[in-house]
């Protein structure tokens, strides 16, 4: 098992091709200057027992890829009981990859949306590293919107979400949205262009 662990990135085999341009594509997407907030953020949120990782993509997914951080930084925006109840280092891939899906569930719970989510092989395998690098910034900006005194970063760091002017609305108010979204959608059922004509039928060579 020690010997597979070695290999890392190595494993995937050469990109060709479109899988190449895609994956370069992708890659584009890192924002180093938002590794090093992203960085600076979780040591001030965990402490320094969380180490720092060498600058760079692949000391960033490194740093992440066992899930032990990801679980620490969650942990630390909760004051009463912590979401990840085991937090263990491990060798085996499926340890850490459990350990991610723990962060993520629990990132999840906290209110981060489904599209900011990133999959377990976006950071376990390298595959989008910018897709880490959104659901952390998208649990920042939770974390500052609900303001409940667990965040220990800079403010600046993260967009507050636009989210609180939610609760002004009353039941009566969302229920009558509702039915105006629900009109809407209905006005075109059962619609077809039948019967229409737009001028000259249009001619097929």
């Amino acid at each position: 098992m020690a010997t597979k662990q070695g290999v890392g990135m190595a494993n995937k085999g050469p990109s060709y091709g479109m899988s190449r341009q895609v994956q370069d594509k992708i890659d584009s997407k890192y924002d180093p200057d938002l590794e090093l907030i992203l960085v600076e953020w979780i040591t001030r949120q965990c402490g320094s027992g969380v180490g720092k990782p060498e600058a760079g993509k692949h000391g960033f997914q490194s740093w992440l890829k066992d899930g032990c951080v990801l679980s620490e930084l969650i942990n630390s925006l909760f004051s009463g009981e912590k979401p990840v109840k085991r937090i263990q280092s491990s060798p085996m891939a499926f340890k850490q990859m459990e350990q991610i899906s723990q962060f993520l569930n629990a990132a999840e719970n906290y209110g981060v949306t489904k599209t900011d989510m990133f999959q377990t092989v976006d950071l376990w395998e390298g595959k989008d590293l910018a897709a880490v690098q959104r659901t952390l910034s998208a649990l920042g900006s939770l974390a500052i919107t609900k303001d409940e005194g667990t965040y220990k970063g800079d403010p600046n760091w993260f967009f507050k979400k636009a989210q609180e002017n939610k609760r002004d609305f009353s039941d009566e108010q969302m229920k009558a949205g509702k039915n105006v979204i629900g009109l809407q959608m209905g006005s075109n059922k059962g619609a077809s262009q039948e019967g229409m004509s737009y001028g000259r039928p249009r001619q097929i060579l």
